[in-house]
């Protein structure tokens, strides 16, 4: 085995995909459109839900795929361009907490961010498309009934690991399913406080 092949694989999948999660897509819409810094209004995040607040549903949209598309390409990037280590799928999970690091942390932005739901659900959209359209369709669905985008997104998350399990994945993918939704309830953290003392907001239509 080429350990200096494998060491630079790891580290350029790992440094494409962390670049790549920290484009502040978020950010920069709200930054071109408005001429605000988005992570001064509402809960101070660069992601969807508080760029809906800012431009509306048409951009909360909008920002949501972008902000997937940007977890499922560094994903596509490690298994076409590795040459070792893709048959234990550990390139792709690599790529995958490097890509909703860079979101959550982004050197673009002083190392802030979003909260890496839509980033993290297309990282489980490439690893397994039916795990990650079920775990899509459990944020909407979640989130419709509840009305809260942070209860929809913590479930659909957590069930991450169960769907993996349920469709045969590679156990490097459930075992990132479970990295994943560790990191993203605990980035919620605020969320749980508010929801717990009944201020956490509601969509409204």
């Amino acid at each position: 085995m080429d350990y200096v092949e494998i060491f630079k694989q790891l580290a350029i999948v790992a440094a494409v995909a962390y670049l790549v999660g920290s484009i502040p897509t978020g950010y920069i819409v709200v930054k071109l459109f408005t001429g605000q810094d988005i992570r001064t209004i509402g809960s101070g995040s660069t992601g969807a839900t508080n760029v809906k607040r800012v431009m509306g549903k048409k951009w909360f949209f909008t920002v949501m795929i972008l902000d997937a598309i940007k977890g499922i390409l560094p994903v596509l990037f490690a298994g076409y361009y590795g040459t070792v280590l893709t048959h234990s799928g550990l390139l792709s999970v690599v790529a995958s907490i490097c890509v909703i690091l860079g979101h959550s942390k982004s050197i673009f932005l002083g190392f802030t961010g979003g909260k890496s739901v839509a980033t993290g659900v297309g990282t489980l959209l490439a690893l397994s498309w039916q795990a990650g359209l079920l775990i899509a369709v459990m944020w909407a669905s979640i989130t419709w009934i509840t009305r809260y985008v942070s209860v929809g997104s913590m479930v659909a998350l957590a069930l991450a690991p169960i769907f993996m399990a349920l469709l045969s994945a590679p156990p490097a993918y459930t075992a990132y399913a479970v990295i994943a939704a560790i990191y993203v309830i605990y980035l919620h953290r605020e969320n749980i406080k508010r929801l717990i003392d009944g201020n956490e907001n509601k969509i409204r239509e």
